[in-house]
Order: C-alpha cells, then structure tokens, then sequence
C-alpha cells in the first residue's frame, strides 16, 4: 500500500515545474553570457584561438558568482556562490580578478565605506578556490581530491546546504593535449607495450570525464571550460561569424560528447575601434545564432557597442 501511494501522483505538471525550477534557477549571468539560460549539469565549451579573450569571460562570470546578490542593503546582483578555478594555462592573473571584483564592488555601491568594501572584497576574494595544474595526471589528481576539497570549503564558509559550489571553470582543457599525445605515441614503440593498455590520450580524457561525472553527481553545477584552437578558412577582416564558423577540433569524442554548450570567441578587425573588438557566437543546433559583441577594457567586459 505504501509503495502505491509513493507511485501515484501527488502533484500537477505546473506545481512539478514550479517545484524543480525554485530548486535549480537558471543561472543569471550578465552579458556576453545572459542569451541562454544555463543549469547545474550543463558543460559550456568556450572555444577559439589564442588570445580571445577566453580568460576575461571567465573571469567575468566568476564575479558574478562570488559576489552577493545584496549585501548591507546594497543590490550587487551576484549568485553568493563558490567557484572552483583549476587552470592548466598556469597563466592566472589573481591581480586582475582582484581589481575587476573592486570596480564591481565599487560601481554598485558608491556610497559604501572603504572598510565595508574591504571586507566584502575579502569574503568574495575566499568563495574563488583557485588550482593550478601542470599536467594531466595532476588535473586528474585534482579532479579525484576535489570531492574533498569542496566538504572541507563548505564547512569551513559554514555554506548552507544546496547553496555551496556553483561554478567549475577549467581554463584551456586542451593544454596537456599534445604532450600527452607525444607521450602516448612513445608508449606504443616501448617494448613489451604491445597488448597492454597504457596511457593514452583518449584514456586520459576518459578518465578526466569520467571524474568529472563523479563530481557533478555530488556537487551539481555548471562547468564552464576554455579550449584553445585553430579557425578554419579566411575570416581575418570578416564580421559575419555565422557565415563561416568552422574550426578543428582535436578533443576525442567522449570529450566533445560530454560538452552541452558551444561558444566560438574569436576578434576581429575593425578600423574604426581603438581596441580590439570580440565577436561570441552560441553554436547551436538550431538554425538560429546568437552572436555578441564585446570590448575588454580595464573595467572588465563591455558589451555597449
């Protein structure tokens, strides 16, 4: 009797939707990233050649979600989450997070005192858990640790439950992609190798997804990752990146399977701009694009163009 009860329905379609959104919102970034809504479990690939200004959007999106949304009565528009960076660039610039989480800071409250400022640079400064990695075994390292890593973090920011980690950012996944391959092909002409399953690149990156599934299904959050990479056909001078958004890919397939979301950054020419200008486009199956134009300036990101 008791099982019937649980297998009957208990609930309308309407209060099933209105239950499952409250609990997992659609993630509110500002723009370039506000076209699609993105949820806990979503894998968002930014790709394009290096530099793109891959970093920068990165950063972007990790103030958003360390800053509160208020805070001493002042409206910040932040996600009071934690964020998880591991760079395997090892090219971080913790001084830049720094300063364009200050302008944020400063820009939405101007009336707020040095020393509130201060401190609430301090606690958005602690919800950024920065790792850096300088080969694949230590991502993986990383990866396998990182359960641990983020109880130990939530217990110590005494972070209510459901509301810990909201973001894993993973700047430039393919940089161990052509050392591991190189090491691979050396593997196969050792003696004694033939038969055995050694490491290999797309056992590397089986077991980098394979962590990367363990990690979601005990800290459900959105995962946003960088990939350097090399844009097919002509398109220096060309402002038109639905036209012509082919680039080759170099990531196995299990990798490119566990990607949900595709954008493609790349800059182009324009006399008529002092710096220079960066076209994102959303890569999706639908036969509708979405394509942003965005500045880096010394604020951060500017999408008024």
């Amino acid at each position: 009797m008791a099982a019937r009860a649980w297998i009957e329905t208990d609930e309308t379609a309407k209060e099933m939707l209105s239950r499952v959104l409250t609990k997992s919102p659609p993630f509110q970034f500002r723009p370039p990233l506000h076209r699609l809504p993105l949820r806990a479990g979503n894998v968002v690939e930014i790709t394009g050649p290096s530099p793109s200004a891959k970093t920068h959007i990165l950063i972007h999106a990790a103030i958003d979600c360390i800053l509160p949304g208020q805070w001493k009565g002042v409206d910040y528009g932040g996600l009071d989450r934690l964020v998880v960076y591991i760079d395997l660039d090892c090219k971080f610039d913790v001084l830049r997070l720094s300063h364009l989480l200050k302008l944020r800071i400063t820009e939405a409250g101007s009336g707020l005192l040095f020393d509130d400022g201060e401190e609430l640079h301090s606690l958005c400064m602690k919800r950024f858990l920065y790792v850096r990695c300088y080969s694949s075994l230590e991502f993986l390292s990383a990866l396998k640790t990182l359960h641990h890593q983020l109880v130990e973090r939530v217990v110590e920011e005494e972070v209510e439950e459901g509301s810990g980690v909201h973001c894993l950012m993973i700047d430039n996944i393919g940089a161990f992609h052509w050392m591991d391959r190189a090491v691979s092909s050396a593997a196969k002409s050792l003696p004694g190798c033939n038969g055995r399953r050694g490491i290999s690149l797309d056992s590397i990156v089986e077991a980098v997804v394979r962590e990367m599934k363990k990690v979601l299904v005990v800290h459900p959050m959105l995962v946003m990752v960088t990939k350097a990479t090399v844009l097919g056909g002509d398109r220096s001078g060309s402002n038109d990146v639905t036209q012509n958004s082919s680039y080759r890919e170099f990531m196995p397939l299990v990798w490119q399977s566990f990607v949900t979301h595709r954008l493609l950054v790349r800059a182009v020419d324009d006399d008529s701009c002092e710096q220079t200008r960066y076209l994102l486009e959303w890569l999706l199956s639908s036969p509708r694009s979405f394509v942003e134009r965005f500045l880096v300036k010394d604020a951060g990101l500017s999408c008024d163009l």
